[in-house]
Parts: structure tokens; sequence; C-alpha cells
């Protein structure tokens, strides 16, 4: 294993124009997701195939989302690079 490989483009931190949703995108497939002052609001695993990317809440919930030009469309919300 390369443990100096660059990571996904996709790592890092994405978050709503208004700031409350902000949601990092780790580099070990994990993802945290805050919501307003509510920190770790959802936690899970996430995958990516070209530009779709699968989310697996720990809890078991599942979501989609895509990057379109740069902007992640996460189910209902639109986030942008931190």
């Amino acid at each position: 294993m390369n443990t100096n490989a660059a990571p996904h483009p996709f790592v890092g931190m994405w978050v709503t124009a208004d700031g409350h949703i902000r949601q990092e995108l780790l580099p070990d497939g994990r993802y945290d997701e805050a919501r307003g002052s509510r920190q770790c609001a959802y936690t899970g695993s996430y995958t990516v195939t070209g530009n779709h990317i699968d989310y697996v809440d720990d809890t078991g919930f599942t979501a989609t989302g895509d990057v379109r030009d740069g902007v992640l469309f996460h189910e209902h919300l639109v986030l942008y690079r931190a």
C-alpha cells in the first residue's frame, strides 16, 4: 500500500453557502458532518465512483451525492469547497 499517495480530490471540507452544514470527507473513506453548533451530527463512510459519492451513515442510513463543476450536490443540499 502506498501511504504517500495523494488524497482523492474530493477529500476535504464542503459547506453550504450559509455555512450551516459542514461536511468533511476524510482521506480514510469516512465523513463527518456538522450542522450549526452540533458537531458530528452525522458520521459514516463513503465511496467514490467517478463523480458520484455513496454514503452510509453509522446508523445504516444511506445517501448519495454528485460533484459537478466543483460543487457537491448531496441529496437536497448544495455544498462548496471550503
